[in-house]
């Protein structure tokens, strides 16, 4: 299914699960009832409570008789417990690592798998953009420190999720190091279906050599009348997604972009996004930045069209990485998204257009900095 564009099918159902604390008690009740097979593919998976409650229920679970398999980045997994990994192995899972890091392999090291994916039973599966660590959920807190979403999918949708996976699990299993394929041709999405229940896609990217993700987001933006609220943690967006985020502003639709604050995992990643705020604003763009916690979800509501998973939608993803998002044209998910988006922008300080250009200098310095090596590297690596 190489550069395979996926349908959209009918009748599923899908819950969206918001921060740690509802996703991962949900995620390991289904792997404890799992009875034939569990397929997770997962980027980041670093020694700690969250993780070890994960490795144990999926070592049980083979020790049972289930069948395992586990698709891990080769650099999120850096960290993880060589203890947890030996007992899962030992108990009959599989476990192959996408891309380990190797000193010589260059910027072959930058091409990571970046996909959240739960399956279970090949009848559920979980989709959204959380690690394994406990950032996302440690089970002696009652917060979490990141913000995240998952979607819990039940129905037809589940198959071609299990095929996705399949197509990366065979593919890794082919060569030691992952190369991307020059693209050939452009993806042509389907166009969402009318109905307002139960219709689902599975959206995708393999760095460049197939953005088919990003094509059903721009038709999206393009076609958004009434609202366009768009989060994010790392705002590096394409030409192609500002483009059209300040078109949507202008004939009027609501465009809402929900960013990170000053809790953050990465400062100079935000500092570098803040250089496209004041194009945007004066489109018409409200900006807000969440300031509890740092926000890692990525989620896109457009009217009534809904986009939850792993990718951000930014240049560095969309030039190195695998993605994956669930989208949805589903009356009870794009209400509970929409629920989701309101709540969070109540907890966030808008940006103003007055305020951008009231600044001091040195955040504009800053800004600048981190926007001109984010471009610089950028350029280096389009011309290698």
């Amino acid at each position: 299914m190489r550069g395979a564009v996926f349908p959209w099918r009918e009748n599923n159902r899908f819950e969206l699960l918001v921060d740690g604390g509802r996703f991962f008690p949900a995620m390991l009740e289904s792997i404890a009832g799992a009875s034939r097979r569990i397929d997770v593919e997962l980027y980041l998976v670093e020694a700690g409570s969250c993780s070890e409650q994960l490795l144990v229920a999926l070592t049980e679970a083979a020790r049972r008789g289930v069948a395992v398999r586990c698709l891990f980045d080769g650099f999120g997994t850096l960290r993880m417990d060589a203890g947890l990994r030996r007992q899962l192995e030992e108990a009959g899972a599989e476990l192959r690592i996408f891309n380990p890091v190797r000193f010589g392999h260059g910027l072959h090291n930058l091409h990571r798998d970046h996909r959240k994916i739960f399956i279970i039973d090949g009848e559920e599966a979980f989709v959204g953009g959380s690690g394994a660590t406990d950032d996302f959920w440690d089970p002696a807190k009652s917060d979490c420190n990141w913000h995240e979403v998952m979607v819990r999918i039940q129905g037809p949708l589940v198959e071609d999720w299990l095929a996705l996976f399949e197509r990366q699990w065979e593919a890794v299993g082919r060569r030691r190091a992952w190369k991307p394929r020059p693209r050939r041709g452009r993806e042509r999405p389907p166009p969402p279906p009318a109905a307002q229940e139960g219709q689902g896609r599975v959206a995708y990217a393999d760095a460049r050599q197939h953005r088919d993700i990003l094509q059903a987001l721009i038709r999206a933006l393009v076609g958004g009348r009434e609202r366009i609220w768009f989060a994010t943690p790392y705002f590096l967006p394409t030409w192609r997604v500002r483009w059209a985020l300040r078109r949507a502003a202008r004939r009027g639709a609501d465009v809402r972009l929900l960013l990170t604050g000053r809790h953050t995992d990465n400062p100079p990643v935000r500092f570098a996004g803040q250089r496209y705020y004041r194009s945007l604003l004066r489109a018409g763009v409200r900006i807000y930045e969440y300031q509890p916690r740092f926000i890692h979800a990525k989620m896109v509501l457009v009217d009534n069209w809904v986009s939850v998973g792993s990718c951000n939608f930014d240049h560095w993803n969309l030039r190195f990485n695998l993605e994956a998002n669930v989208e949805a044209v589903d009356r009870g998910l794009s209400q509970a998204v929409a629920a989701s988006f309101v709540k969070d922008f109540a907890q966030s300080r808008e940006i103003t257009l007055e305020f951008w250009r009231s600044r001091p200098w040195w955040r504009r310095a800053r800004e600048w900095l981190w926007g001109s090596l984010d471009r610089l590297v950028i350029g280096v690596l389009g011309r290698g």
